[in-house]
């Protein structure tokens, strides 16, 4: 798995920790090290446009003594490049914590095997509103790990909690593709594999804008969505943008409760406070309470009731060329893509 994904041009989320062995057969009991020593020898097939980093590193202070001694010449050589960036947890030696770091890190969990721990990150995945893929190896019993997640995802209402895809193969069909016999070899098992992450639907970037088409500003506003935000967000980005505007398919019985639902598991908010309404706000402040990354917008010569000047927001223009206010777009995003949230969330005890 890990030498067909680095061929994709995949990026890894890795702990750095000391490799712990089962009692009964010497075995390691988690797959880290094995992970850092199969990219390492098959780096030569990793795309050359690839971008970095190629792992990010997930460790705490404790973790350099604790490197096992077969390994650290490999973890020398990783963390002198350009190929590893290093999240650490700082002085919290709990795996809860590292976890949470992981879980920032990634885009997709693939969960194999494993205990509560893997439940505990599933969960911090999910409420991210990123995809979990429950993989059904034998290798834990079937009330925890990725064996619960994978027998929770048998009932077709619940496969399409854990991802969504693009193409008109449900979740609940990719997941009972999953349950790959013992007759089945490796080969077509990476292959099915590989097929369901490709078809993943992209992060979710939530639309907060002007929706009544009888309201003067929403011309100006669809424009501005279709000429500039679109195809920067989707086309050059990446993400996928999520509008509720009662014209989608239901996942919820009652439209606010789709819209807060899929609001809290976005992974960018994208605010357009022309024409002031009510809601847009309420919107706008729960993606702020939430801390999620939010993009601020309002037409330029909007009287808008606070200054989102304050806030580094961007005031569109409706002149000038279509790429010449996607540019301005596009500045205005690597300007706050990695602005911190109002409020940052403290420990009680530092």
């Amino acid at each position: 798995m890990v030498k067909e994904l680095l061929r994709k041009g995949a990026t890894f989320v890795v702990p750095v920790d000391a490799e712990k062995f089962r009692e009964s057969d010497g075995l390691p009991i988690c797959f880290d090290w094995l992970v850092w020593d199969t990219i390492e020898k098959n780096l030569a097939n990793r795309p050359i446009d690839a971008p970095n980093p190629l792992i990010v590193a997930v460790k705490h202070h404790k973790n350099e003594e604790q490197i096992p001694e077969l390994y650290q010449l490999l973890w020398d050589k990783f963390r002198g490049s350009d190929l590893v960036k290093i999240e650490s947890a700082a002085h919290w030696n709990m795996n809860s914590k590292r976890m949470e770091v992981q879980a920032r890190s990634g885009d997709i969990l693939i969960a194999i095997g494993g205990g509560e721990g893997v439940l505990f990150l599933a969960n911090l995945y999910h409420d991210a509103g990123k995809p979990v893929v429950p993989l059904n190896f034998k290798l834990c019993p079937p009330n925890t790990g990725a064996q619960r997640i994978y027998e929770y995802a048998l009932s077709s209402s619940h496969a399409r909690r854990l991802f969504q895809t693009e193409s008109e193969t449900s979740p609940h069909t990719w997941i009972n593709r999953l349950d790959f016999p013992n007759r089945k070899d490796t080969t077509e098992r990476i292959r099915d594999l590989v097929a369901l992450l490709e078809d993943i639907s992209p992060p979710k970037a939530f639309v907060v804008r002007l929706l009544n088409s009888a309201l003067p500003e929403y011309p100006a506003v669809q424009d501005f969505f279709d000429t500039v935000v679109q195809p920067v967000i989707e086309g050059d980005l990446g993400y996928k943008l999520t509008v509720v505007d009662g014209n989608q398919a239901y996942d919820y019985p009652r439209i606010d409760e789709e819209i807060f639902a899929k609001l809290h598991r976005s992974s960018v908010v994208i605010a357009d406070i022309t024409g002031c309404r009510p809601n847009c706000f309420l919107e706008l402040g729960y993606a702020l309470g939430r801390g999620l990354p939010t993009i601020l917008l309002a037409k330029d010569g909007t009287d808008h009731p606070f200054d989102i000047n304050s806030f580094s927001g961007h005031h569109w223009k409706t002149t000038g060329t279509a790429e010449e206010r996607r540019r301005e777009f596009r500045k205005h995003w690597e300007a706050i893509k990695n602005r911190p949230p109002l409020v940052p969330t403290e420990p009680l005890i530092p």
